[in-house]
């Protein structure tokens, strides 16, 4: 619970528009009810009668007396069940085609993407269209389809009786690599296991250096090599020494590369290669770690990196950031890969289990 409450306060405070933009569609309609009985035409005139039907003018005596004003009618009272439990007065506003289009543009807005906005829409108008709807309602509905999407995907990390369990890690720059590995190292040291990390990143001193802080703070060894060293070399020793010391496992941190770089994809295949040699069944798991942040542009990276490595699940970064979190609906939707875990920080409690329902409310605004 505690890292839901972290979750919905940090993500989307930037950038997100789709709690605040359901408010905005069902208050546009309420006031537009509201102003209707204001445009509404006037009643017809009365036809002026032509002189053949004009009547004589009554004579004073025979006037009729003007007729008094009527007393205002006296509001009804409420029902016994209304005055105990109080009217709902929340706006609503009906869930027609206009109002779903608008759903639509939002999710998209969301980086939920057209295909899921569109499909978690129609779901969403099953049994409920033609249907007023409060906020709440809508809220509640969203979220309720978007963890019925979410849940065959949500996964923890598999742990093997086999050791050491080889976790290697790829992404393109910036994605949040090196945290993810020193947070995931120091969680699984702290449920007592003994963990190896190696610092394959031999390109970018300053991810060695990241790493090497984790392991101090988290009591892991973090093997290095010199910078610019083959990184495939590097892993191959890291699974030695894993095998020599008994590690549970070993995580292997790998350079960012862009899905255009031809050499650095073939570097993470010779990495493959020289650890198979050491077990014809590593890399036991594959984590691609995205960055919340490039939205639609995480779609096309997964694409990429499944073609270049059999990736076996994703983390996803950044949701703290400007992120609008849909994307991760989109994911779940199209690739059905399992997400093992989402971080919306940099502590190391700021990395959790990826909970569908969680997210689902933190998406779409609710507190509970």
């Amino acid at each position: 619970m505690a890292f839901f409450s972290k979750l919905k306060d940090r993500m989307f405070k930037s950038s997100s528009k789709l709690e605040a933009g359901l408010e905005g569609l069902v208050e546009e309609a309420t006031d537009k009810t509201a102003a209707a009985p204001r445009g509404a035409p006037a009643s017809p005139p009365t036809p002026t009668p032509t002189p053949a039907q004009t009547p004589a003018a009554p004579t004073p005596e025979a006037a009729a007396p003007a007729a008094e004003p009527a007393e205002p009618a006296a509001p009804s009272r409420p029902g016994l069940l209304s005055r105990v439990i109080g009217r709902d007065t929340a706006p609503r506003r009906v869930l027609d085609d206009e109002m779903l289009e608008s759903l639509e543009d939002l999710l998209i807005q969301s980086d939920m993407g057209v295909d899921t906005a569109v499909r978690v829409t129609a779901n969403l108008a099953e049994g409920r269209y033609g249907r007023r709807l409060s906020v709440e309602e809508i809220k509640r509905a969203l979220a309720d389809e978007i963890t019925r999407i979410m849940e065959p995907v949500a996964k923890p990390l598999p742990i093997y009786a086999k050791t050491p369990q080889v976790v290697l890690v790829v992404g393109v720059n910036g994605s949040g690599k090196t945290t993810t590995i020193g947070k995931l190292a120091a969680q699984f040291r702290a449920a007592g296991k003994k963990v190896v990390i190696a610092a394959g990143d031999t390109f970018r001193a300053a991810a060695v250096e990241q790493l090497q802080v984790w392991g101090e703070r988290a009591g892991v060894p973090v093997m290095t090599a010199p910078e610019g060293s083959d990184p495939a070399s590097l892993a191959f020793d890291a699974m030695t020494r894993a095998q020599a010391e008994g590690a549970d496992l070993l995580m292997i941190d790998t350079a960012g590369r862009l899905q255009n770089r031809a050499d650095l994809m073939e570097e993470l295949a010779k990495i493959v290669r020289v650890i198979r040699k050491k077990d014809p069944d590593a890399p036991h798991n594959t984590l691609l770690v995205l960055d919340a942040t490039t939205g639609q542009n995480a779609l096309s990276q997964v694409e990429t990196f499944l073609k270049l490595a059999n990736i076996s699940g994703l983390v996803m970064t950044k949701l703290d950031g400007t992120a609008r979190g849909g994307v991760l609906v989109a994911l779940a939707d199209r690739f059905g890969l399992p997400i093992h875990a989402i971080g919306v920080g940099e502590q190391i409690d700021d990395l959790a289990p990826f909970d569908p329902e969680d997210f689902a409310r933190a998406l779409t605004g609710l507190d509970t």
